[in-house]
């Protein structure tokens, strides 16, 4: 099994910048497609940007020319950093990724990380 973990949330003021780790940990032999995930309060949980194994991304359309997604596969983590952050990027961010037991591939979420951006 897996576990995620986040890093690096805080509450900013708009205009600054954050960068977002996940880590992943455990008992797996390939970690694949990884990905982040936001939730606001009372808002369904929504995708924010993901990238193959082989560094393929791809971004929400709010993301895009902000946010920077990447991965260290030596390190079993991914990145996420944020630049311009607006108040509408207040959220909880999930770590999400695809990791291989055995020749099973199992989906895995983090707990999640509060970023404010608030003035």
């Amino acid at each position: 099994q897996v576990q995620l973990v986040e890093s690096g949330g805080d509450l900013v003021q708009p205009g600054e910048s954050l960068r977002l780790s996940c880590a992943a940990s455990g008992s797996f032999s390939s970690i694949g497609a990884m990905a982040w995930y936001r939730q606001a309060p009372g808002k369904e949980r929504k995708y924010v940007a993901g990238l193959s194994r082989a560094g393929d991304t791809n971004y929400v359309d709010s993301a895009k020319g902000r946010f920077t997604i990447s991965r260290d596969n030596a390190k079993n983590t991914m990145y996420l950093q944020m630049d311009s952050l607006k108040p509408e990027d207040t959220a909880v961010y999930y770590c999400n990724a695809l990791a291989q037991h055995d020749s099973t591939w199992t989906t895995y979420w983090g707990q999640g990380t509060q970023v404010t951006v608030s003035s």
